[in-house]
C-alpha cells in the first residue's frame, strides 16, 4: 500500500558542482466575490472551501521550504488553507509586493464583459492589454515583468540552493515562465495558470554556466475528479459574448 502521509516531490538530476534553486509557484484559489468586476490588485478573498484540492498541493509541495506569497490576502488565504490541509506549517510566509498581480489602474472595478467588449479580440484573448499597454493609473505586463524578475532574482540570490514556495497570480506566474525561459514579456499569455496549479521552475548555476530548467508548468494533483471542475477559473480575461 502506498504511503499517503509521504509527499511527493519531484526530483530531476543535477550535476555535481551545480546549484539548484527550485521555485514552487501556487496560484491562489478561485475568486468569487468580484461581482463580475475586474479586480487586479483589489484585495479581495479567494474561497478556499475544496478540500480535496488543498489536500492534494498539500502533498505535492516539498517540506523543508523558504514560503513567499503577494502582499494580497487571497495569497495568503491559499497558503494558509494549504496548511490546514496536511502541509506542515512554515516558520514564517514572506509577504512580498513584487509578487503580487498586476495594477490594472482605472480598469479595476470595471464591469470586465464590457471591458473586454470594448476591446479587439485579439487583445481580450490574451490578457487584460498588449503587454506595452499601461492601465491608466497602474501597470502594464511589462512593468510587472519587470518588478517579479527582479524579485526572482532578489529571493533566489538570499536563497540559493533551497527549495522555494511562492503563492502568487496568474500574472507574476506568466511573467516567471517567460523570464525563464528567456523570452519577452508578452510571450507569458501563451501559458494557462489554473486556480491553485503548481509551476516549477529551477535555476541551475555551475562553474561556468547558468540556466533555467522547468520540470513542470499548471501541475494540478487533483486533476484526477472533475468533481473540482469549479477550481479552473482563467488566469486573465473571461471572454464573453454578453454583458453580465
Amino acid at each position: 500500500m502506498a504511503d499517503t502521509a509521504k509527499p511527493f516531490l519531484a526530483q530531476h538530476a543535477v550535476p555535481a558542482g551545480v546549484i539548484s534553486t527550485r521555485w514552487w509557484w501556487v496560484r491562489h484559489a478561485p475568486v468569487r466575490e468580484d461581482g463580475g468586476n475586474i479586480y487586479g490588485q483589489s484585495d479581495i478573498g479567494c474561497d478556499c472551501s475544496d478540500k480535496t484540492v488543498f489536500k492534494g498541493v498539500a502533498k505535492f509541495l516539498p517540506r523543508d521550504a523558504i514560503w513567499f506569497a503577494s502582499n494580497l490576502k487571497r495569497t495568503h488565504q491559499t497558503a494558509e488553507a494549504i496548511v490546514a490541509a496536511g502541509m506542515p506549517k512554515p516558520d514564517a510566509i514572506h509577504h512580498d509586493k513584487a509578487f503580487a498581480e498586476q495594477d490594472l489602474g482605472e480598469w479595476q472595478g470595471q464591469n470586465r464583459a464590457a471591458f473586454f467588449a470594448s476591446r479587439p479580440a485579439s487583445i481580450a484573448s490574451l490578457w487584460f492589454a498588449p503587454a506595452h499597454e499601461r492601465a491608466p493609473g497602474g501597470e502594464s505586463f511589462d512593468d510587472l515583468y519587470m518588478r517579479t524578475t527582479a524579485g526572482i532574482l532578489r529571493v533566489g540570490a538570499a536563497h540559493a540552493g533551497r527549495d522555494i514556495i511562492c503563492v502568487s497570480h496568474g500574472g507574476p506566474i506568466k511573467a516567471a515562465i517567460a523570464f525563464a525561459l528567456g523570452l519577452e514579456a508578452q510571450a507569458g499569455f501563451a501559458f494557462t495558470i489554473d486556480n491553485c496549479s503548481v509551476t516549477r521552475l529551477d535555476y541551475l548555476v555551475g562553474s561556468e554556466h547558468s540556466g533555467w530548467r522547468i520540470p513542470m508548468i499548471n501541475q494540478q494533483p487533483w486533476i484526477a475528479s472533475h468533481a473540482h471542475d469549479a477550481m479552473h477559473q482563467p488566469a486573465g480575461p473571461e471572454v464573453v459574448n454578453k454583458l453580465a
